[in-house]
């Protein structure tokens, strides 16, 4: 479905991305595990045209997005939920779930996108008037990916979905993610918590400072002498 060909993105003098090649088939759960600063968000931004790639290509579904406008790419059906969640605090959960749905301009389509967030997110449904920023940050991971559902994603990209989380809410958001990629959406994941990320994953990748290190299921990856040490904090 993505593939990326020698992705290389330079922030001045600084190589934030080396070459890096990815791919992420159709209906699985691919994730990026690194450390703060590997070019994990550079990734995700990369493929969305929210920064600018030096060299390499973005292939979607075979078409070449390289250098695409934003706004094209989500209406191909690629949606990023960025780091932090992003969600507009004085605006109500309704507003902000209007806006993730802002390409679809077909009400019945819309309102059954609506319908539909509000299943797999009750609790969304009982505070559609609510103010968003009165919302816990649990409560707000599920309201940006609520969001991102609004505007029907074939590929949904998470970034650090998990940050700032209790850990049993991290355990929900989680399982979340699961059942969204069961209903047919293909998932790009990057995270910290790589044990968390690596136990739901069909494949992952391992970034360290612009460059893929290692690769491989998540079983293999999570079984790996050095991500156990470096990532999993096991001996």
């Amino acid at each position: 479905m993505l593939k990326i060909e020698g992705l290389t993105v330079n922030y001045g003098g600084i190589k934030a991305l080396k070459g890096i090649d990815m791919d992420v088939p159709e209906g699985k759960i691919i994730t990026l595990v690194g450390a703060n600063g590997a070019g994990k968000s550079t990734t995700l931004r990369s493929v969305v045209g929210l920064t600018k790639i030096t060299s390499g290509k973005i292939y979607y579904q075979g078409q070449n997005i390289t250098g695409k406008n934003t706004v094209d790419i989500v209406r191909s059906g690629i949606v990023l939920v960025p780091e932090g969640r992003r969600i507009f605090p004085n605006l109500t959960v309704y507003e902000n779930l209007v806006l993730g749905g802002y390409c679809e301009k077909n009400k019945k389509i819309f309102d059954e996108r609506l319908e539909h967030v509000c299943t797999v997110f009750p609790r969304l449904k009982e505070r559609l008037k609510q103010k968003a920023g009165t919302f816990s940050g649990g409560e707000q991971q599920m309201l940006a990916l609520g969001r991102a559902l609004m505007a029907n994603p074939k590929l949904l990209m998470l970034d650090e979905p998990s940050l700032g989380l209790a850990p049993l809410i991290v355990k929900n958001i989680f399982e979340i993610i699961q059942t969204i990629n069961k209903s047919g959406v293909t998932v790009l994941l990057i995270e910290q918590n790589a044990k968390a990320a690596l136990e739901i994953a069909d494949y992952g990748y391992v970034l360290e400072t612009g460059n893929i290190v290692l690769k491989g299921s998540g079983v293999e990856l999570l079984s790996n002498e050095n991500v156990r040490k470096a990532y999993l904090g096991i001996a």
